[in-house]
């Protein structure tokens, strides 16, 4: 036995005490967009094959992993297993489908997969136009001045990632139309951008027939809070209609875009969620679901740890943290 395999089997024995005991268990909801063929120095932030792999291995022995209607109806009910987890992934990339599916399979897990609908059948979402964009520019500078963006050094790849989420974080609250303008002039500047991002309708039809859960996540992906009532309205009502038709179920659950309350969507903009007929939503805000967790507001957490023992322990870290 290994060392830390020994550390690991002590900590699964912490989680069980800190998750809570009795009928005040707490629920785990991680949050994935992507799993990649291999890094990518222009997405660092997301896991790739071998990493979920490992995770979700330790997902399989250490934890309690139940679809997000299993959890909520165990919470409703005060019948939580201990350390219990939720998988969720956002927006609707194709190597969910491709990449994801097989290694959660592999450990009989599964996973709900929130789905923005507008960018289905070969769209794509507004940062990747820039972020391919910057990935396949050979100059070593881009001058965006003639659009108020600035110019950036771009002759490296650590300068090319800087410079993206420069000007992502410039573009993402910006009105919805100005921020496509914007990012469509920024992919006009190279030729042959990929759109295979995202998955096909067939394709997620596939995710379902895994059983896989699907969700609600908008049609176009906007910051909600940016729009008025009825904009976010039609956002919301047009996603659900057609994520129903095309895979003939009731979509029961949403995952606000970007995700943070006041920023990205507001108090008000609940009563929508709850107004389509969603039985519950999902946040981005760090932390962990207990029986007094706002329903409409739960909480995820993006899992970055590149060792089994740090995974572990930010879990341990999140649980200590949360009021009961």
């Amino acid at each position: 036995m290994t060392m830390n395999t020994i550390i690991l089997a002590a900590l699964k024995q912490v989680l069980t005490l800190v998750c809570g005991l009795g009928t005040h268990k707490k629920l785990f909801i991680l949050i994935y967009h992507r799993v990649l063929d291999e890094p990518d120095f222009m997405r660092p932030g997301e896991v790739d094959k071998q990493t979920f792999s490992w995770q979700m291995a330790l997902l399989a022995k250490y934890f309690h992993v139940l679809s997000v209607s299993d959890a909520l109806e165990k919470l409703k009910t005060n019948s939580l297993p201990a350390r219990a987890v939720c998988i969720t992934f956002d927006d609707g990339y194709a190597d969910n489908l491709l990449n994801a599916v097989p290694i959660l399979k592999k450990h009989q897990l599964s996973a709900s997969f929130f789905i923005a609908s507008g960018y289905l059948n070969g769209g794509r979402m507004w940062n990747d136009s820039i972020i391919e964009a910057l990935r396949n520019m050979q100059q070593a500078e881009l001058n965006l001045s003639g659009i108020d963006l600035g110019v950036y050094s771009i002759a490296t790849s650590t300068q090319k990632y800087a410079a993206a989420q420069q000007i992502i974080k410039k573009l993402k609250y910006l009105q919805p139309a100005q921020r496509l303008y914007l990012s469509e002039q920024i992919a006009a500047c190279v030729n042959g951008l990929p759109d295979n991002l995202m998955l096909t309708h067939e394709q997620l039809k596939q995710l379902q027939q895994h059983g896989m859960a699907i969700g609600g996540h908008t049609v176009t992906h906007p910051i909600m809070a940016k729009l008025d009532v009825n904009a976010a309205l039609q956002e919301v009502i047009d996603n659900k209609n057609a994520l129903e038709k095309l895979l003939k179920t009731q979509i029961d659950y949403f995952a606000y875009p970007n995700g943070k309350l006041g920023s990205d969507y507001l108090a008000s903009q609940v009563d929508i969620i709850k107004t389509v007929g969603y039985q519950a939503a999902f946040s981005t805000h760090w932390g962990v679901v207990t029986a007094n967790s706002d329903l409409w507001q739960l909480p995820r957490f993006t899992p970055w740890d590149k060792t089994p023992v740090k995974f572990m322990l930010r879990m341990v870290a999140l649980y200590c943290n949360t009021v009961k």
